[in-house]
């Protein structure tokens, strides 16, 4: 396992190793002592998995408010994602820019999210599974977001008509958000 930054501060690509014979592979998603030297969060409450039937189904961009903010890793089991974060840090020097990596069951790669990012992703194949981990529970009261197809934000999602939820299409626009991270 390497982890490697990404160009937004506190974000990192995990990239996974195979250990194979002719049975297939073994392969470690998570290590506490080497993200223990990098000094990332260790303790994990939740694991979720998303399945997403239709490629080109967009799910995003998701928080959680303080004090339940969610630090992630994510990862694909099956299919492929663009898999997008954007940082609402507002002491960062990366505050409201994003950036996006491709996950997928065959590319061996995770991404770790801390808090403080709005995270989604975009189906690039049918049959997709996405993997969590969360260092908190879920708390619906506290679940919010930014709307997925926001002009300051200026995600290039590289889809033309994407399977959106209703509840996504309504969440706010970046500029009328008031950022509490």
């Amino acid at each position: 396992m390497y982890i490697e930054p990404l160009k937004l501060k506190d974000t990192y690509k995990i990239n996974l190793k195979r250990i194979g014979d002719s049975r297939g592979y073994f392969m470690r998603f998570y290590d506490r002592e080497i993200f223990a030297r990098r000094g990332l969060q260790i303790v994990w409450e939740q694991e979720s998995l998303s399945f997403n039937q239709a490629k080109d189904t967009v799910r995003g961009l998701h928080f959680q408010l303080p004090p339940f903010a969610e630090t992630k890793i994510v990862r694909v089991v099956q299919g492929a994602i663009m898999d997008v974060f954007v940082d609402l840090r507002k002491g960062s020097e990366t505050y409201g820019k994003w950036d996006a990596l491709e996950l997928s069951a065959e590319n061996d790669t995770a991404v770790y999210i801390p808090k403080g990012f709005a995270h989604g992703f975009r189906t690039l194949t049918e049959n997709t599974m996405v993997e969590y981990k969360i260092d908190v529970p879920y708390q619906a009261n506290l679940a919010s977001g930014i709307r997925w197809n926001d002009g300051t934000l200026g995600i290039d999602w590289k889809v033309e008509n994407p399977i959106i939820s209703a509840r996504d299409g309504e969440l706010q626009f970046f500029d009328s958000f008031d950022s509490v991270f």
